[in-house]
């Protein structure tokens, strides 16, 4: 290894063993939440993704929730329902909408997947075809196309 790769192996090292050495992570990793995602992995990624995934829709949600109440404080209390109601259905359509899109997306690779499987089993059923014809001594004879068909009828007449 360069002495560069080193270094940083030493640097990350050295991150890595001060965030297990802070007490607030000390503290998680003993609690019941710390131990369960300590022993499973997968759940601890899908959590980490799924807050990682909503965080930007819910801070502009939040975001959207203050300044109407500082439209409130001005004086505006009736409008500040009607925005809020308004923001949370433009929020549930927007979330509508993101579970359609994953939806079609998943269908859409589904069909591909199906596809493409079909494609290359057949092809390699019949590349498995030439095979055992050429280990028996027949080669497998093409079919005249229409074009040479139609070539010899009009060197016949």
């Amino acid at each position: 290894m360069s002495k560069e790769m080193q270094e940083l192996q030493k640097q990350w090292h050295s991150m890595v063993q001060s965030i297990h050495s802070n007490s607030n992570v000390v503290a998680f990793m003993n609690s019941r939440v710390g131990q369960y995602l300590d022993d499973h992995p997968f759940v601890a990624l899908s959590l980490l993704m799924f807050v990682a995934v909503s965080a930007i829709p819910v801070a502009f949600f939040l975001i959207f929730v203050v300044t109407t109440a500082v439209m409130a404080c001005i004086s505006v209390i009736v409008m500040e329902g009607v925005v809020i109601a308004i923001g949370g259905i433009a929020l549930l359509c927007v979330l509508c909408g993101l579970g359609a899109l994953s939806l079609g997306v998943s269908g859409v690779l589904s069909v591909c997947y199906v596809v493409l499987s079909t494609l290359v089993n057949y092809w390699y059923a019949s590349r498995g075809q030439v095979r055992k014809q050429e280990v028996n001594g027949s080669f497998p004879q093409k079919s005249p196309s229409v074009l040479d068909l139609s070539a010899n009828n009009g060197k016949n007449e």
